[in-house]
Parts: C-alpha cells; sequence; structure tokens
C-alpha cells in the first residue's frame, strides 16, 4: 500500500510536474488568459508575463498554448533551457515552430522564409502566436533587436506574429536592452503568490482532480501551508505531497498541524528552535 491507496486517491494529486488536469484557475490567472488572448486577437505583437520562481508562469503558458484552436492560431510554445541560445538559432526555431519547412541557412533566408510564411498565415484568416517560456534566459541586446525585427513585420490590421514572453521578474529589465521592444509591449501582467483563501481551494481544486472529495488537510493546516509556502504553487504542492507521504507513514487518516511543522522542519522551511 502506498499514500494513494491509504488517502483514497487516484493519482498523485500535488506533482509539480506541468498537467493541463490540475490546472487551477484563480482570478489572477483566468484575467491574464483573457488579457493574452486579447492581445494576440488584435495582432498588438507583444504581450509579457512575469512572476517570481514557482508562481505558474509555465502552466499558464502551456494551458494557452491548449486554448488557443488550431483551426485559427498557428501557435509553438518555445522553452529556453539555456542562455546561450543564440539569435540566429532561436530565429531558426521559431520559423520551424510555426511551419517553415526549409528555414535556410542564413539571417537573411530565415527571415525571409519566416515573413512568407507569417504572409501566408495571414492570408489563411489564422494568426501567428509564439509563446516563449523562461525567456528571461535571453540575455543578449542581439536577440532583444531580432524580436524587434519580427514586430516590425505587419499588415494594416496590426503585427503578423504575436510573442508572449514568460519570465521572472528580470526580464523586465533584460527588455530594457532594447528600448524600443520594451516600448512594444503592448499587454503586461504579473502573477503573484495566492492568499490564504486561495491556497484552500488550491488544495481542494487539486485533491478533488485526483479523486478525493471529501477533506483531507484539516482547517488549522492551511495558515501553515499558505505560511510555509508563501502561498506560492510550487512550494504548496511540495509540502502537501510530503505531508501526505509523512501522514501515510504514521498512518493518520488527515494532515494535522503536526504534520505540517515536522514536513517544514524537513524542508528547510522552518528553522529548528
Amino acid at each position: 500500500m502506498d499514500y494513494l491507496e491509504f488517502y483514497r486517491l487516484k493519482e498523485h494529486p500535488f506533482s509539480n510536474a506541468v498537467d493541463n488536469r490540475f490546472y487551477y484557475n484563480s482570478k489572477q490567472h483566468a484575467e491574464t488568459l483573457v488579457r493574452l488572448k486579447y492581445a494576440v486577437d488584435t495582432m498588438k505583437g507583444l504581450a509579457v508575463v512575469v512572476g517570481d520562481i514557482g508562481t505558474g508562469k509555465t502552466t499558464l503558458a502551456r494551458r494557452m498554448l491548449d486554448e488557443l484552436d488550431e483551426e485559427r492560431y498557428e501557435a509553438a510554445l518555445l522553452v529556453v533551457l539555456h542562455s546561450s541560445v543564440t539569435a540566429e538559432w532561436l530565429m531558426k526555431k521559431i520559423a520551424i515552430q510555426i511551419g517553415v519547412k526549409e528555414p535556410g541557412e542564413t539571417k537573411v533566408e530565415v527571415l525571409g522564409r519566416l515573413y512568407e510564411r507569417l504572409i501566408n498565415i495571414h492570408e489563411s484568416g489564422m494568426k501567428a502566436v509564439v509563446l516563449i517560456d523562461e525567456a528571461q534566459m535571453l540575455r543578449s541586446k542581439e536577440i532583444m533587436e531580432e524580436f524587434r525585427g519580427l514586430l516590425n513585420m505587419e499588415v494594416p490590421e496590426g503585427k503578423l506574429i504575436t510573442l508572449v514572453f514568460f519570465g521572472l521578474p528580470e526580464l523586465d529589465e533584460l527588455l530594457r536592452l532594447d528600448e524600443p521592444l520594451r516600448q512594444r509591449i503592448a499587454v503586461r501582467c504579473r502573477l503573484t503568490a495566492l492568499e490564504e483563501d486561495l491556497t484552500k481551494e488550491y488544495i481542494r481544486h487539486r485533491l478533488k482532480v485526483a479523486g478525493r472529495d471529501d477533506e483531507i488537510f484539516m482547517p488549522d493546516t492551511i495558515g501553515l501551508i499558505h505560511r510555509y509556502s508563501k502561498g506560492i504553487p510550487r512550494l504548496i504542492n511540495t509540502i502537501c505531497d510530503n505531508a501526505l507521504l509523512e501522514g501515510f507513514l504514521i498512518k493518520e487518516n488527515t494532515i494535522n498541524a503536526d504534520i505540517i511543522e515536522s514536513v517544514a522542519i524537513t524542508l528547510g522551511l522552518k528553522s529548528v528552535e
């Protein structure tokens, strides 16, 4: 028996892997999606979402991609894995992601074929959207200038491509590497930590998706979880996952405050006095 069977769960409710089934549509996430879709549908060109580590930027990016109808949008999501990405590689990657089969080798070829593809997308009645997660890793003025070049591709109705950057707050400073690009930001959103009442709803939501309708976490645990996680969803997941494992090991049918305190110490979120 593991804790799933012990707590009558169908799957792990607090995994930090991105899974849209567990997406919690808080007010700020719902409003952010509305703003981003507005930027896309009105061909504004550039939208930016910033937030601290663990506030749900990647989850939101995946959610947005899933909600962009394939019959109306040519959309792609790029995740930047390291800071050594070059402008040439990035432009070629974007071209491939939106359907350019042979982007060419030189910068002129890549941009030329990218422009042709964007025109084709527009003439077909669709809109091109590229979401870039971990955008703060693109620490190059040259890359910022290339983005500005993409946003110069337009038709009377607006920009031929909409870029949506998701990144840490430092992304704001990075965009200052190219002031004309920064001034092109049409929509800017910031994701913040959850309040205590939303932390409670977030936990309840994930448990329900995992197959448990009744409460596992006692009322006096919510304030503690919120305090030690600071309302950051990723930390909420980590605390709750560890609490369920601890509860299983000591065969407690519900999670109480003592378990949360113990887990907080183990995770280094609370100092031992």
